[in-house]
C-alpha cells in the first residue's frame, strides 16, 4: 500500500505540473483554457473556477489542458436551427439554448437565419410570432450554450489558440516539459535544504551503527590528514583508498578537535558489480549552505538531464534495445525499490522522473510536444501554419504508434516482473 501511495502521489505531482505550466502560459497568452484534468476516461471529481473545469479521471495515466479551438468543441448554428436566446441587461446574448427551452422564463425563441461566434459576435433571424422581420442580436463575449443543462462557453477568435502568435502558442506548448526541469530542481533544493549536500572535503560524515568506522572509534566530524602515511586532502582520497583495501587493516590519523588521533581501521569487504571494495560505513560530508544547494540543485539538474540524453541516444544508436525501456509496470517496481531506502532517495528518485518526462515531451515525435513544437518551427520556416487537418491526422497516427509502443513496453515488465 505504502507504494502504491507513493506512485500515485509522484506520478500525479508529475502529470499536475507538466499540465500547469501549460495552463498558466495558455491563460497568460489570452488562451480560453476549458478543461484542466489530471488523468484520461470518466470523471471522478470536478469543479469549475472562472472559466476553467479542474477534473480528476479516473485513468492515472496522463492529463491533458482543453484549450479553446484546439478540438472541433462548439455547435455549429446553421439557418433553421430554433434556439432559445436568454439577454443580459444590456441585451445581448448570454445564454444560448438548445434544448429544454421551457425551463428559462423570458426566453426569445428565433429561427437562426446566419451567425457568427467567433468574430462579428452575433446571431441573426426571425424571433417567434414575428417571422417577417429578420433581427439582429449581439454575443457577450463570456456567452454560453446550453444543452442538457450543461453550459459551455463560447471562445471568441481572439481568445482561440489559433489565433495567437507563433511565439505565444510555442511557449504555452514548451511551459510543459519546462515546468517537469523547474519541479526536479526545486525537489533536488528541498532535499538539499534538509539533509545537505555532498562535499569534497576529507571530513567524515554520518556514521553506520554497524560499520567498521565505528568499531574502530572514528566519529562524525574527524578530519582525515593520512591513511597509512598517504597524506589525504579530499573525500575521493579517502574513498580511493578504503575501496582498494578490503579486509586489510589502515591506520587513520586525523584531527578531532585540534587533537590528533591515530586509530587502525579495517574496511569490510562487499562486492559491487562484480568487484569486491573495501567499506568501514562512512557517508560523505554534507553542508546546508544555501548558495551550496542552489548550485548544487542547478547541477544535479543538469547532469541528470545529460545522462538521460546520452541514454537516449544509445537507444537511437542500436546500442540499448527496446527490451531496455520501462513504462508504468516497471516504474512502480523501480518505485517500490527506491521506497524502502528512505524518503529522501523516493523524492531524488521522483526528481529524475520529472526530468525524464521533460525530456520524453520535448522529443519530436506526433501526438508529443516536442512534436506539436516541431510543427511551429515548421510554420517559421514556411511563413505560415501546417494545414491543421493535415496536421491532426499526423498526431492521429503518431498518437496510436504511441500507444502500441506503449502496449509493447508495458508487456515486456510484466515479462521481466511477473513472468
Amino acid at each position: 500500500m505504502q507504494t502504491v501511495i507513493a506512485f500515485i502521489v509522484i506520478f500525479g505531482a508529475l502529470v499536475f505540473f507538466h499540465e500547469l505550466g501549460h495552463l498558466i502560459f495558455a491563460k497568460r497568452a489570452g488562451i480560453l483554457c476549458r478543461e484542466f484534468a489530471i488523468g484520461f476516461g470518466p470523471k471522478v471529481f470536478s469543479f469549475k473556477k472562472d472559466e476553467t473545469t479542474y477534473t480528476i479521471r479516473l485513468l492515472p495515466l496522463g492529463g491533458f489542458v482543453r484549450m479553446a479551438g484546439e478540438d472541433p468543441e462548439m455547435v455549429e448554428l446553421k439557418a433553421g436551427h430554433r434556439i432559445g436566446l436568454v439577454m443580459d441587461g444590456d441585451e445581448k446574448i448570454k445564454k444560448i439554448v438548445l434544448n429544454n427551452k421551457d425551463r428559462y422564463p423570458n426566453i426569445r425563441v428565433i429561427e437562426v437565419e446566419d451567425a457568427d461566434l467567433e468574430h462579428g459576435l452575433y446571431i441573426r433571424g426571425y424571433e417567434e410570432d414575428e417571422d417577417e422581420i429578420l433581427k439582429k442580436f449581439d454575443i457577450s463575449r463570456e456567452a454560453v450554450f446550453v444543452e442538457d443543462g450543461v453550459e459551455t462557453q463560447i471562445a471568441p477568435w481572439d481568445r482561440q489558440f489559433a489565433s495567437k502568435s507563433l511565439p505565444k502558442r510555442a511557449m504555452a506548448i514548451f511551459a510543459g516539459p519546462l515546468f517537469n526541469f523547474i519541479l526536479a530542481f526545486f525537489i533536488f533544493l528541498l532535499v538539499g535544504l534538509l539533509q545537505g549536500v555532498p562535499t569534497n572535503d576529507p571530513v567524515l560524515g554520518n556514521l553506520t551503527e554497524d560499520g567498521a568506522a565505528r568499531e574502530a572509534g572514528l566519529q562524525k566530524n574527524d578530519v582525515v590528514q593520512s591513511i597509512d602515511g598517504k597524506e589525504i586532502s579530499t573525500w575521493e582520497d579517502i574513498v580511493t583508498v578504503i575501496q582498494k583495501h578490503p579486509g586489510d587493516e589502515l591506520n587513520f590519523i586525523v584531527d578531532r578537535g585540534g587533537t590528533t588521533q591515530e586509530l587502525s581501521v579495517t574496511p569490510k569487504p562487499q562486492e559491487v558489480e562484480g568487484k569486491e571494495i573495501g567499506i568501514i560505513g562512512v557517508h560523505s560530508p554534507v553542508e546546508k549552505s544555501p548558495l551550496k544547494v542552489v548550485t548544487n540543485s542547478a547541477e544535479q539538474t543538469y547532469e541528470w538531464t545529460k545522462m538521460i540524453f546520452v541514454l537516449l541516444g544509445k537507444l537511437v544508436s542500436g546500442e540499448f534495445s527496446i527490451d531496455a525501456l520501462s513504462g508504468p509496470v516497471g516504474i512502480y517496481q523501480s518505485t517500490d525499490v527506491v521506497a524502502k531506502s528512505g524518503i529522501f532517495y523516493l523524492m531524488r528518485w521522483a526528481a529524475i522522473l520529472s526530468i525524464n518526462l521533460g525530456i520524453m515531451n520535448l522529443l519530436p515525435i506526433p501526438a508529443l510536444d516536442g512534436g506539436r513544437l516541431l510543427f511551429f518551427a515548421i510554420e517559421a520556416v514556411r511563413g505560415k501554419p501546417v494545414d491543421r487537418q493535415m496536421e491532426g491526422m499526423v498526431h492521429f497516427v503518431g498518437f496510436a504508434l504511441l500507444m502500441v509502443l506503449m502496449l509493447v513496453v508495458t508487456w515486456n515488465d510484466i515479462q521481466r516482473f511477473f513472468l
